[in-house]
C-alpha cells in the first residue's frame, strides 16, 4: 500500500523560514517492510537525516530563501503483514502479572515504565487498580481488559486543537481523542510497572470502520507494552485492538509531545500565519 501525508503552511507575507524537524517516515517492524519513502519540499530545502534515541528517522531541513507557503509531501510504500489474530510468544516468566523484567530490560525501559503526570490523591492508581482482579493474573488479559475498559468509560470525540490531556483529565471529562486514549492507556500500564511508550502513525481503514479515521488529515495514536518473549506488543484503545493489523508506526516516543509529524519555526512581521492543513490518505496496490 502507499501512504500520502501533506502538510501545507500559508503566510500573509514571504517569511524567512527557521529549523523544521520531520517524523514522517514508517517504522520498519518484522510486520512492515518500508519499500520505499520520498519527502517533497515546497519550496527546496537542505534536508539531513539521523536517527533519535528511540530509532525513529529525523528529518531536518534548512531553507535558504523567503517564501510565502511550506508545503511538506511524504510519500511511502509500505508492505504490512501483520495477522488479524495475532498469537504473542510471552515468556513463560512473564505470563502471569505481576513479573519482574530482567536487570537489563528495567535498566534500557527506563523511564518507559515510570507514571508521567502527577496523582497526589492516587485516584488514578485505584482506577487502574479495579482492573486487576486477583495476583497473580494473566499478563495480556489484564491488559486487553485496560484497553477495553478506557473505550468504555471514555467516548471518543475527535479533537482539531493542539495537545493532549493528562489521565485524570481524561477521565474526569469522560471523554478524548485517541492520543488522549493512547496517554491514558499508558500511563496505566507504567502504574503497574509495565513499560509502556506512545506511538504515533496511521490508522489503515480502507473499509472505514475504524474509530479515529476521520478521513483527510488524520494521524492516529496508540500505545506499545513491552512483554518479554514477544517484544513491543501495540494496543490501540480508541478501537479496543491488540497487534499491528490496521496500524502503521511512524514514531515512537516516551510521550505523546515528541512524536509531533512536523515542526518548525518561521520570522516575519506580526501574525503572518493565514493557513494551514493537513492531507492524509491511503491506497491499496495490486499484487
Amino acid at each position: 500500500m502507499t501512504t500520502y501525508h501533506k502538510t501545507e503552511y500559508s503566510y500573509g507575507e514571504p517569511v524567512r523560514l527557521g529549523l523544521h524537524r520531520m517524523m514522517l517516515r514508517p517504522r520498519e517492524t518484522p510486520e512492515l517492510r518500508l519499500v520505499s519513502h520520498d519527502l517533497t519540499l515546497t519550496p527546496q530545502g537542505e534536508v539531513t537525516w539521523a536517527h533519535d534515541v528511540a530509532g525513529n528517522t529525523i528529518a531536518t531541513a534548512r531553507f535558504s530563501m523567503p517564501s510565502d507557503h511550506l508545503i511538506i509531501e511524504s510519500r511511502a510504500t509500505v508492505n504490512l503483514t501483520a495477522p488479524v489474530w495475532p498469537v504473542f510468544d510471552i515468556a513463560a516468566e512473564a505470563i502471569n502479572f505481576p513479573f519482574l523484567y530482567s536487570s537489563d530490560d528495567w535498566t534500557d525501559l527506563g523511564a518507559l515504565t515510570t507514571p508521567q503526570y502527577a496523582d497526589p490523591e492516587g485516584g488514578f492508581s485505584q482506577w487502574v487498580e479495579g482492573f486487576v482482579l486477583q495476583r497473580p493474573t494473566d499478563t495480556l488479559s489484564l491488559l486487553k481488559d485496560i484497553a477495553t475498559g478506557v473505550s468504555q468509560q471514555i467516548a471518543y470525540q475527535s479533537r482539531e486543537t493542539e495537545g493532549t490531556q493528562a489521565p485524570l483529565e481524561t477521565l474526569a471529562r469522560g471523554w478524548g481523542s485517541c492520543r488522549d486514549f493512547a496517554v491514558l492507556f499508558a500511563e496505566a500500564a507504567r502504574t503497574l510497572s509495565f513499560g509502556a511508550r506512545i506511538v504515533s502513525g496511521y490508522l489503515f481503514d480502507p473499509e472505514k470502520r475504524l474509530i479515529g479515521d476521520e478521513g483527510a488529515g488524520s494521524t492516529h495514536a496508540w500505545a506499545e507494552v513491552f512483554l518479554p518473549g514477544a517484544g513491543w506488543v501495540a494496543f490501540d484503545p480508541t478501537n479496543r485492538s491488540v497487534g499491528s493489523k490496521n496500524l502503521i508506526p511512524v514514531a515512537v516516543a516516551r510521550g505523546i509531545h515528541q512524536v509531533v509529524p512536523v515542526a518548525g519555526t518561521f520570522t516575519g512581521s506580526g501574525n503572518t500565519v493565514s493557513g494551514m492543513s493537513v492531507e492524509v490518505h491511503h491506497t491499496v496496490l495490486e499484487d
